[in-house]
This record gives structure tokens, C-alpha cells and sequence, in this order.
């Protein structure tokens, strides 16, 4: 973590010297942020039952952004954000669609029982946003996004159920709690390097160099390659994020 963040400072320093040579009218912001959310379909299928637990995952972020004036009313906005998206869940499944790993055989089927899947996504990400101002306090923000991994994760396991291996008529195969009894899987290859979507929020002035901001960030890419059927949803990275902001200039 600690060379990530010389990295994105050593980044941001010529970017920053560069912004002050067309420094008029520009605005420069440092922002540090936790976001709440997962990789999750746009509609709830009917093999996913219900989601027996979540955690909550150290899902941190550190930007800088340069916002430019346009009128007294409007502006945009453009940064570069380092962010940390991340889930853990443990969802209760019904006839879900997998491919897992039970003492090294490799089986794919309807799967019925509980699905824990950990995710993790270390990436670097560029919002550009036309802004709102709502008197003297209050700026929304809305625009698009484009983020590239740096590092990323897509495991889990299956357990305490039975697998019908092909279809849901197949062989049955149960599936226990313990390490040698589950089955397991690893997606990490198959995700995206490149993401896109749309992110909306506000910016809350609280003193002059102080504020806070809330963003709700909703991908229009899946976290997989277009070509990966083994889970049977399309799964899109929502978050909201909340944190703190400090005016630099």
C-alpha cells in the first residue's frame, strides 16, 4: 500500500506542476474517501434466495481533482483517484450456475446450497464530471468514469449443499464445510482490466479548506470479459463512497 501511494504522488506532482501553468479559474482538490457496495446483477435472479451475511472490506480511496469554472453555476471536473473495491458475501443459492473445484476435479452445474464469494479491486480511475453549484456550499457533480485494475480478485467456495453436475437432473454431489469437502473456485483471470460507468455525488463545503462529499459510482461494464458464461449474471460494480475533501488551492 505505502508504494502505491508514492506512486500516485510522484504521478500527481507533474500533473499538479502542469495544471499551474493553466491555473486560472482552477480549483484543486485532495480527497479521502470508504466506500460500501459489491459486484452484484442489475436484477436479482430467482436462484439467488437470500444473502446471509456481508463484511465490510477495506475499501479505501485517495484522489485529486481539478475543477474548472465555467459560469458562476456550472464547471467540470477531472481527477485521479486510487480506490480499493472490495466484498465478501455469503449468499444462499438455489439452482445457481457454477464451475468449481472439489479434490481436483473440476465440475460444472446447478449448485444449491450457500455461495461465499471474496472480491478485490485495486484500481486507478479517472472521473471526468460537469458540475452543479447549489448556492455557496453545495456542488453536484455527475459524469463518467474509466478505471484500470492494478491488482485484482474474484474467489469463493461453495459448501453446504449438493452440486448436479450438467444440469438439474445430473449426479448429485455434496458439498460439506470444511476444506477438503467444499469446492472451490478462482475467476480472478477472467475479470476486466479496463472498467467504465457513471458516477454522481455532491461536494459539501464545511470551512474553507475543509469539506465532505458523498458519490454513487454504477459500472456499465461487468467485472468479467464479455466472453465468461460460468456465472449465468452479468455482475456490474455498484459503490457509494463518503469521505472528507481538502481544497488545495
Amino acid at each position: 500500500m505505502n508504494k502505491i501511494l508514492l506512486a500516485f504522488v510522484a504521478l500527481m506532482m507533474p500533473v499538479y506542476a502542469f495544471c499551474g501553468i493553466f491555473s486560472d479559474g482552477i480549483t484543486y482538490d485532495l480527497r479521502f474517501g470508504y466506500a460500501v457496495g459489491g459486484t452484484a446483477p442489475v436484477n436479482m435472479p430467482s436462484s439467488i434466495r437470500s444473502l446471509s451475511k456481508y463484511s465490510l472490506r477495506p475499501n479505501f480511496s485517495l484522489g485529486f481533482d481539478a475543477h474548472k469554472s465555467l459560469s458562476t453555476k456550472f464547471g467540470v471536473m477531472a481527477g485521479l483517484h486510487v480506490e480499493n473495491k472490495g466484498m465478501e458475501i455469503d449468499a444462499r443459492v438455489k439452482n445457481y450456475h457454477m464451475e468449481i473445484v472439489r479434490g481436483g476435479e473440476s465440475l460444472e452445474g446447478n449448485f444449491t446450497g450457500h455461495n461465499v464469494t471474496k472480491v478485490r479491486q485495486l484500481m486507478l480511475t479517472v472521473p471526468v464530471m460537469g458540475t452543479y453549484r447549489l448556492g455557496n456550499s453545495i456542488m453536484l457533480k455527475f459524469g463518467p468514469y474509466v478505471s484500470m485494475l492494478l491488482s485484482k480478485n474474484f474467489s469463493g467456495y461453495a459448501c453446504d449443499g449438493y452440486l448436479r453436475v450438467g444440469d438439474p437432473t445430473g449426479p448429485k454431489v455434496e458439498l460439506g464445510n470444511t476444506p477438503g469437502t467444499r469446492g472451490t473456485y478462482d475467476f480472478k483471470d477472467e475479470m476486466r482490466r479496463m472498467q467504465y460507468g457513471l458516477v454522481a455525488g455532491a461536494d459539501i463545503a464545511i470551512c474553507k479548506r475543509w469539506g465532505a462529499y458523498a458519490d454513487i459510482s454504477w459500472g456499465l461494464t461487468g467485472v468479467h470479459n464479455s466472453g465468461f458464461k460460468t456465472i449465468e449474471q452479468t455482475l456490474y460494480p455498484i459503490y457509494g463512497t463518503i469521505g472528507i475533501v481538502y481544497k488545495l488551492k
